[in-house]
């Protein structure tokens, strides 16, 4: 088995959000990050000498990238957060804190936190839906950096 690799900084796979982590003193507070998305995806080349054509990898993590891109990311799946959407806007507290916020500006993501493991595991999830039916692919490793140097990494088995 091999692997192909993206690197997220060198290939311009970013994306610059703002994120807090409720159960954090410090990180609790509304701050950003520059992050980077990478990805490794082990398999057998197939016929042509090809995992997953190099192309198509960066589509799709730019994709994810876009999506999440000048956003303000919030984890839906946190019980000490509520949100609340109405009137094109979201109400977002927590901790005592209260934050209101144009709807278009954040993505609510189904994740208890937006620490970059979580982010991590997000991304894969998303990526393994668009690898799932690629016979030779076994598995994808994707990393999140919340700047140069730091930040998580998870692999998941598709096969």
């Amino acid at each position: 088995m091999c692997y192909i690799e993206i690197n997220g900084w060198s290939a311009n796979i970013r994306f610059s959000s703002a994120h807090t982590i409720p159960e954090y003193n410090k990180c609790g507070r509304l701050h950003g990050h520059t992050y980077a998305i990478h990805a490794k995806v082990y398999g057998e080349p197939d016929d042509k000498g090809i995992i997953v054509d190099f192309r198509y990898l960066k589509d799709a993590l730019k994709e994810i990238a876009e999506k999440l891109d000048h956003k303000v990311l919030i984890p839906g799946n946190n019980p000490n957060v509520e949100i609340v959407e109405e009137n094109g806007e979201i109400k977002l507290s927590f901790n005592e804190k209260k934050y209101v916020l144009p709807r278009e500006d954040c993505i609510v993501l189904p994740i208890p936190s937006t620490s970059a493991e979580n982010l991590a595991r997000y991304v894969a999830d998303v990526l393994f839906g668009r690898l799932r039916d690629f016979g030779n692919i076994r598995e994808i490793e994707v990393g999140i950096d919340e700047g140069y140097g730091q930040g998580a990494r998870i692999r998941k088995k598709i096969r």
